[in-house]
């Protein structure tokens, strides 16, 4: 009961504060604001902070944690180098088109029908990873809290959604904000409480095995599979990208990024932790899964509480820039220019297509809730982002990529991951190898298609054109 009343006040607070941040000069607002626009240092890192630190974050971390220790830390910190690399190498370049998407990036240095044909790719990606954190809603809704699943992703799909649509871009930053905070209390306070009764690290060090505090117990190729799955997606992941695209300036963006792998690598280390010690206090649990909402059922009903809180929070925390950014690609990506004529209509279709977008993710989780799969089907989604940041590497540095090839190598990089998943599936091991996962089929999908498919075009248009000219 101690439970519920806090994750309902949570719930109050985080729907008050998403709505208050809409009320203040309603008259100002239009569809730049609403997608996100001159954004400060604090909104920038909230929302892009908040996309990175989802269900998987909180829930997936303590399940390595549980099965392998610390090195389960490897997923955040995979996804901060992403981040870093973003920074450093891609921020400024992207910044310097004025574009709020990253199709419209790749329409500028590649051309043809690729805006398209990569938003139709984004928005499928953002809707599964969107269905995945409702999922996750609930699933820990009715193993804590025994609410039915559908219920748990009916009510908290639905307030995120309003208040997304309502606040947009401000709204998200600034619940986001409070999700951080509840996120980081929640998971140090539990910590803390449950090592002090366990004589601390080091009474976690004495009855654990020592690959548990291995780095690298968990395996390179699982490691090195994050680290370029992060790497490649972070670089064109619209839903992390866009506090960055529309930040008031250069230094804003730059600034923010690298805050926002500060921030979210070391919660890493938090769920790992959290693995770790539901491991000393149930060594023999048949699914690692479990690990997470047993130790919460087993603990103080207030911290407990507080953590459940912070677990909806980083799932809250993705899922609604997942929303807003469905809605933006939809908005100025798909819809024709002659719909969105005036300001009015376009902010129409802004929360139109945003409110859409939440709708098909919270059906589609009621949906495949009992699939038992659905972490690969996300894997599989993060994969296709990796692939088409390779397309968008040779339109940037070799300007010879022909846009109907890069449409076909994204086609054929969808065709192929859908194999690599379905395969797995049916037969509990990916194509050719093992730790061949559809990470690497679709990166190497799309660097060869585009690769090759360009130079054999580029070579018939210099001979037709020879032809032509004799």
């Amino acid at each position: 009961m101690v439970q519920i009343i806090i994750i309902i006040s949570y719930l109050i607070l985080t729907f008050v504060i998403g709505i208050f941040s809409t009320s203040r000069k309603k008259k100002q607002e239009n569809s730049d604001s609403f997608h996100g626009s001159e954004l400060g240092l604090l909104m920038c890192i909230a929302v892009g902070a908040g996309e990175w630190l989802g269900g998987t974050s909180t829930t997936g971390v303590s399940e390595y944690g549980y099965a392998f220790g610390l090195s389960g830390a490897w997923y955040t910190i995979a996804n901060s180098i992403g981040i870093v690399v973003l920074a450093i190498f891609f921020t400024k370049l992207y910044r310097k088109i004025r574009m709020k998407t990253v199709p419209s990036i790749l329409d500028h240095y590649v051309g043809g029908k690729t805006k398209l044909v990569s938003s139709i790719m984004q928005i499928f990606i953002l809707v599964v990873v969107g269905m995945s954190q409702l999922i996750a809603i609930g699933t820990i809704g009715e193993s804590l809290l025994k609410i039915n699943a559908t219920l748990s992703i009916l009510v908290f799909g639905v307030i995120v959604l309003l208040y997304t649509v309502l606040g947009g871009m401000k709204a998200v930053g600034k619940t986001n904000i409070i999700h951080m905070l509840f996120m980081y209390i929640g998971s140090i306070t539990l910590i803390i409480v449950e090592l002090t009764k366990i004589g601390g690290f080091s009474g976690l060090r004495e009855n654990l095995d020592p690959s548990y505090f291995n780095m690298t117990s968990i395996g390179w190729s699982k490691i090195s599979s994050w680290i370029i799955a992060s790497v490649l997606g972070a670089c064109v992941a619209q839903a992390g990208l866009q506090p960055i695209l529309v930040a008031k300036d250069d230094k804003t963006a730059v600034r923010s990024s690298y805050i926002i792998a500060l921030i979210v690598a070391p919660f890493g280390f938090l769920s790992a932790l959290l693995g770790m010690i539901a491991k000393y206090h149930f060594p023999n649990l048949l699914d690692a899964k479990l690990a997470l909402p047993t130790l919460l059922i087993n603990v103080n009903p207030v911290i407990g509480g507080i953590m459940i809180a912070s677990i909806f929070a980083a799932i809250l925390s993705t899922a609604s820039p997942i929303f807003l950014s469905c809605g933006t690609l939809f908005t100025l990506d798909i819809l024709p220019e002659k719909a969105k004529d005036s300001e009015k209509k376009k902010m129409l279709f802004s929360k139109l297509t945003t409110t859409i977008a939440g709708v098909i993710c919270i059906v589609l989780a009621i949906v495949f809730y009992n699939l038992q799969k659905v972490l690969d089907i996300v894997y599989f989604a993060y994969s296709l982002r990796g692939s088409m940041f390779i397309i968008l590497l040779l339109g940037i540095f070799w300007k010879k990529v022909e846009p109907t090839v890069a449409n076909i190598a994204m086609g054929l990089t969808l065709i192929v991951g859908l194999f690599w998943v379905i395969y797995k599936q049916i037969t509990g091991s990916f194509p050719i190898n093992k730790y061949f996962s559809d990470t690497y089929a679709t990166i190497i999908v799309a660097l060869l298609v585009t690769f090759i498919g360009s130079i054999i075009v580029n070579k018939v248009k210099v001979k037709y054109n020879q032809n032509i000219n004799e």
